[in-house]
């Protein structure tokens, strides 16, 4: 029995994952990643780093992050309390959809992760205050191959679903286009 549904977006490679829930009177059980099911998804080898990032104000924006050349990489980005509007921009300079954006709410109840390939800019907005997310990686963080869009240009032209409450600086200095 498969513990997933994957479903395509309008971005050629991003992916919307629902994780099945298996649940009982004690709680419920739900399978984060699964390297024999997601293999077609996550073809580079094992899972390279996990993380964890906790927001605590709701309308806080984190990125928008992801790493160049040998560096880039596949991203599952699951939400485990709260909830967020996820976003995954093309920057694959060859792509039909190039600097378009897809988001998709990722939270504790939906059960929904995003899979992003190489070549996306990743960033969220907290929707609720006190949001946990884990992401997997197919590549160890590279600090040289570090890149990033200011998720606040008006080219890119994000609709963020609240008011943006919280931005670091490191994130408001990545250029305009």
């Amino acid at each position: 029995m498969t513990r997933f549904a994957v479903h395509d977006t309008p971005l050629e490679g991003l992916k919307l994952i629902e994780r099945r829930r298996h649940g009982d009177a004690r709680g419920f059980f739900a399978r984060l990643f699964c390297a024999d099911e997601l293999a077609a998804l996550w073809p580079r080898g094992p899972v390279a780093q996990i993380n964890q990032s906790f927001t605590a104000e709701a309308g806080t924006v984190r990125g928008l992050h992801f790493q160049t050349g040998p560096q880039a990489e596949t991203k599952l980005v699951s939400c485990l309390a709260g909830a967020v509007f996820d976003v995954a921009v093309d920057v694959r300079p060859d792509s039909p959809t190039y600097l378009a954006w897809h988001g998709e709410r990722l939270s504790a109840d939906n059960m929904r992760s995003l899979l992003i390939p190489p070549g996306f800019a990743h960033g969220f907005q907290t929707l609720t205050e006190d949001c946990t997310l884990v992401y997997l990686h197919d590549r160890p963080h590279a600090p040289a191959s570090e890149a990033g869009l200011n998720p606040l240009d008006p080219r890119l032209a994000v609709d963020w679903p609240l008011p943006v409450a919280r931005l670091s600086e490191r994130d408001r200095g990545f250029a305009m286009l």
